[in-house]
């Protein structure tokens, strides 16, 4: 059952009525609606290519976070070959809302981090909606010592829409956390590729995404905060989401010009979920692609290659 946004009522009106059509037909064989059906598809796919030409920011802000959109864990099973979890912080718990462990990516071996949403009820539930607790920095803390003593590359995966703001959460250190998790990516000696693949979420993707490489997918967003959030206290009306998204330029488009993102990994027509697999495989390109060229720095320098990343982030898009 396909999904849809509320911009997209109009399509689900026609591309439901072409199924209807063709239902018809496999329950009377005589029927013979192919032709009606052809035309409601050529109309459906107009429609889809006019919704999707020019998004709105709050538009790209529903795409990143529809529910059939590929997750962290599609992308694992997907990507890469002899993928082992690794479980825990070695302190508290193991937190379901971050996976994370040892895997290859056509032959070269690396540690993959990410946030994972879930898919229904019980596996949103238990994986927190993405939502990270501090285990989860600290547990990506300890996968990213290790990449650094065993000099494997890291991959993370972005989707979040943001850090869990618990009481629980909160007294455990979560801004300590994630503060260590963004220092940790820092001080890296290894290749650091992030890829945003739905909502990056103020800090709770900042700890995970402070790499060499940012590359972010065309309908992903990666902001300070959420929409709802920043109206709410900005305008103290939540509301006020469509007017925030706008203020906040945290659509790939923006954050490329920005210098925060530095690709934009293109979507097929109507969004990820749409193709999930040709979205998954344009994803693994690009992460080979970044990888090869981080493979020949040496320590220092992909340290000073984030250093400088950083330092000068923003100004590229000062004068905009």
């Amino acid at each position: 059952m396909t999904n849809y946004l509320d911009f997209e009522k109009p399509l689900a009106d026609i591309e439901g009525k072409a199924e209807e059509l063709r239902a018809m037909a496999r329950q009377n064989e005589d029927m013979d609606v192919e032709k009606e059906a052809a035309a409601l598809d050529d109309k459906a796919a107009k429609l889809l290519s006019d919704l999707y030409k020019d998004l709105t920011p709050w538009r790209k802000c529903q795409v990143a976070r529809h529910p059939d959109r590929p997750h962290c864990k599609d992308y694992i099973e997907a990507l890469f070959d002899e993928y082992t979890p690794l479980a825990g912080d070695r302190n508290f718990a193991d937190d379901h809302a971050v996976m994370g462990g040892l895997a290859r990516l056509n032959g070269t071996p690396l540690v993959v981090i990410g946030h994972e949403k879930g898919h229904d009820t019980k596996t949103r539930i238990e994986r927190n909606f993405g939502m990270a607790r501090p285990e989860g920095y600290r547990k990506a803390i300890r996968l990213m010592d290790l990449a650094h003593r065993f000099n494997l590359p890291v991959v993370t995966l972005v989707d979040t829409p943001g850090a869990y703001p618990g009481k629980g959460a909160e007294e455990r250190g979560q801004s300590e956390a994630i503060a260590r998790s963004t220092q940790k990516c820092l001080e890296l000696g290894v290749p650091l590729i992030s890829v945003i693949i739905g909502e990056g979420g103020s800090g709770g993707a900042v700890a995970f995404a402070t790499a060499n490489r940012v590359a972010m997918l065309e309908h992903s967003i990666y902001s300070v905060i959420s929409p709802e959030g920043c109206a709410s206290i900005l305008w103290k009306d939540a509301e006020k989401m469509r007017e925030a998204a706008e203020a906040l330029r945290l659509t790939a488009q923006d954050l490329q010009n920005l210098g925060v993102c530095d690709v934009i990994i293109g979507e097929p027509m109507g969004g990820a979920q749409r193709d999930t697999k040709g979205t998954i495989e344009r994803v693994g390109r690009q992460i080979s692609s970044m990888l090869e060229e981080l493979s020949k720095l040496d320590s220092a320098a992909l340290k000073a290659d984030r250093r400088k990343k950083y330092l000068e982030l923003g100004s590229k898009g000062l004068a905009a």
